[in-house]
């Protein structure tokens, strides 16, 4: 395999270099917002480390202290890992990012890792790099959440909060509920507005403005987009105009 070496983004770099996803769209509301949501979490400690082939590059991770995170964990005393991405699997890219964060939290005095996944959306990221990198699963969600964990010290493990269906019911207005910790949040939620003005639905839009009001509202486990309406979760990830009137349909009808 070719040389690969890391970079990690700070202040300083984040203009030049710049983060991955939206990366071709740089004018964009949603990349915008997502390097000025990173550079107010630097302060904080997280880590935004880009992997790199040569010039190209082939994968990146975020993380950051539970006490900071954008998912909706109790996991006092560790790291939390928001995105693992890599181009391509087999080449030892994400067990490299992955040996980063552990380095990390073991030079921070951490308990451990953890991080949410969902096999039904690539929103998240894969559990099977985790599975392989010895992670434990230690709860699990409605949705399809799972939330896995290599502890380092013993103590109490990661959980998830028990009470999703009450969290969901308190919504009747067709409510978003978002974060910019993704830049793609800023084009599904245009794709849920354009979707409710269609059908002649009021909606409103809920920013989470520190992490006490993540844990206390966020519907899902992934904390950073939630679509609600009657009751019923709509969505936790992007979906088309055409997608999201069929889901309001469904449930008008």
């Amino acid at each position: 395999m070719a040389e690969v070496h890391m970079h990690e983004l700070n202040t300083t770099t984040i203009d030049g270099i710049g983060s991955f996803c939206l990366r071709s769209k740089k004018s964009s509301n949603g990349y915008i917002s997502k390097n000025n949501w990173l550079n107010n979490r630097f302060e904080e400690g997280l880590k935004y480390i880009q992997l790199f082939e040569k010039e190209k590059q082939v994968g990146f991770i975020e993380y950051t202290e539970s006490e900071f995170s954008s998912r909706v964990v109790y996991a006092e005393n560790y790291l939390v890992i928001h995105c693992l991405w890599v181009s391509e699997t087999g080449k030892g890219y994400g067990t490299k990012l992955i040996n980063k964060c552990l380095e990390d939290a073991i030079n921070r005095g951490k308990a451990g890792i953890a991080v949410v996944t969902n096999s039904e959306t690539s929103w998240t990221p894969s559990k099977d790099i985790f599975f392989k990198n010895q992670f434990e699963l230690v709860d699990t969600a409605p949705f399809h959440f799972e939330l896995f964990a290599y502890p380092l010290k013993k103590s109490n493990l990661p959980t998830f909060p028990c009470n999703w269906e009450e969290r969901i019911e308190r919504f009747q207005v067709l409510t978003i509920l978002r974060t910019f910790q993704c830049p793609y949040v800023d084009i599904a939620t245009e794709n849920v507005m354009a979707a409710a003005k269609t059908l002649g639905i009021d909606a409103k839009i809920i920013d989470f403005r520190n992490r006490d009001e993540l844990m206390e509202l966020s519907p899902t486990p992934y904390g950073i987009f939630s679509v609600i309406y009657k009751g019923q979760l709509i969505s936790f990830h992007r979906l088309t105009i055409h997608s999201v009137m069929k889901r309001l349909r469904d449930i008008i009808n």
